[in-house]
């Protein structure tokens, strides 16, 4: 582990390093290669590979993107609040869920942006395949989030077309969020894939964000978010998505994952981190989780059950996922 120092000229691809390795019967099959930051207490960042470099978060934003929808007035707590946060599995009640955000802001299905999709989880896709359901706004698993923006508009009293746009008071209170949470200026801003804006950051950054949200008084935006997240992790993700099976083995965990493998989380005294993979695989994730938690003295039987990650033979497992940190 290295103190690290910011290099704003360095992104993942520059910084990587052997997170965790694919091993079949003893013998190494692949290595997954990527970047861990670890935010300690004293507002110390270690890491493996450069905490400091610069990437996109994608999903695992959601928590900070949150925050902002807070500031401008939004009216959620509890489950529909982590719903906000989530990349939810399309379940039936994360898609009810949606549709009582936008209600409440006296909006409809309709008034939704972003992507249409099936839903993430296998098995709410499956079903909604055999039903011959349509992929629809309401059913893609950033719907949540996209239903707290425009009740977030209209509690500010600010238009609900163009709430995707950077330029739109919204998204510009989220820049400046993110800018603020994380600690990095932002210098990057494209577009994520439900259609929604997306700011770059740095994992030392992203874990100071979560941090933040773990820590922070529970009458604040950042402490509401944070407690959300942490009390409904199954409305973050769903039936056995690993955030949930994540959060719900380790006590007070604030987590939450987004594509191209990327992972947050932080205990409730402001020891967080963020691990970013540099092939985009998500599969990594539960192993380095667990060896970052186990480092950081938050290790348990629930948490070695929920992340082992088996390599299997004609079905039997033959092999295992192995953190290299």
């Amino acid at each position: 582990m290295t103190v690290s120092t910011r290099s704003t000229a360095r992104t993942v691809l520059d910084a990587a390093v052997p997170l965790a390795a694919v091993e079949r019967e003893g013998t190494v099959e692949s290595v997954h290669l990527g970047t861990v930051a670890v935010h300690h207490p004293d507002g110390t960042v270690t890491g493996s590979g450069d905490p400091d470099a610069t990437f996109l978060p994608r999903s695992a934003l959601k928590p900070v993107q949150t925050v902002a929808m807070l500031r401008a007035g939004l009216d959620l707590d509890g489950e529909l609040l982590a719903l906000a946060c989530a990349s939810h599995s399309g379940e039936p009640g994360h898609v009810d869920g949606v549709r009582r955000i936008l209600a409440g802001a006296g909006l409809g299905e309709a008034d939704l942006d972003n992507t249409p999709d099936l839903p993430l989880g296998v098995e709410a896709a499956a079903l909604a395949r055999a039903a011959g359901t349509a992929p629809s706004p309401v059913l893609q698993n950033c719907s949540g989030k996209h239903a707290a923006m425009l009740a977030a508009c209209v509690a500010a009293g600010w238009p609900t077309a163009g709430y995707r746009d950077p330029a739109h008071p919204l998204q510009r209170l989220v820049r400046d969020t993110v800018a603020e949470l994380t600690g990095v200026p932002v210098g990057v801003t494209t577009v994520d894939g439900c259609g929604a804006p997306l700011f770059d950051t740095t994992p030392a950054g992203l874990a100071r964000a979560f941090a933040t949200l773990a820590t922070a008084a529970p009458d604040t935006p950042e402490g509401r978010g944070g407690a959300a997240v942490r009390a409904h992790p199954w409305w973050v993700g769903g039936t056995d998505r690993p955030v949930t099976l994540l959060a719900g083995a380790v006590p007070g965990l604030v987590a939450k994952d987004g594509a191209e493998g990327v992972l947050a989380a932080a205990l409730p005294d402001g020891r967080a981190f963020a691990v970013t993979v540099l092939d985009g695989s998500p599969r990594p994730l539960p192993v380095v989780a667990r060896a970052v938690l186990e480092s950081l003295g938050a290790g348990s039987d629930a948490l070695t059950a929920v992340t082992r990650t088996d390599v299997l033979g004609h079905g039997t497992p033959v092999g295992a996922v192995r953190a290299l940190l």
